[in-house]
């Protein structure tokens, strides 16, 4: 077990958009919900888990951007490239965009298989199958 992530945390602008896009998400991808509390929430998969708080008021002037200092984006596995199709269905069903649009599903390389896209903060979450 030493090494393995044990848990991120996340502050949000808005906890209630957050935890319903996050929620359905990381429900899709194995997770159940751990923890929650009036300003916050968090999901857990084995020993791994992530944690979504609503960030203080005094601290929502300067929105978050993935090129700033700081997480750039969050990847997960999925089991195959039809896996990464069917998620991408259901992201457009649900009106979430996918990034990359002109390069995907490709957009990480000829023989990398993912989909890319943003939660309601703009923060950049993958889906990656295996390599080949």
């Amino acid at each position: 077990m030493e090494g393995v992530l044990h848990h991120v945390e996340l502050y949000v602008s808005n906890i209630k958009k957050s935890t319903e896009y996050w929620g359905w998400l990381l429900e899709e991808l194995g997770y159940t919900v751990y923890q929650k509390w009036e300003q916050g929430q968090s999901w857990k998969k084995g020993e791994t888990y992530l944690v979504f708080v609503q960030a203080e008021e005094r601290f929502l002037d300067v929105p978050y951007h993935r090129s700033r200092v700081g997480l750039n984006h969050l990847a997960f596995h999925v089991s195959t490239r039809n896996r990464v199709d069917e998620m991408t269905e259901k992201l457009r069903e649900r009106n979430i965009p996918i990034l990359y649009q002109d390069k995907h599903p490709f957009a990480g390389g000829e023989n990398y298989y993912a989909v890319f896209f943003e939660d309601p903060d703009r923060i950049k979450v993958e889906l990656v199958a295996p390599s080949k």
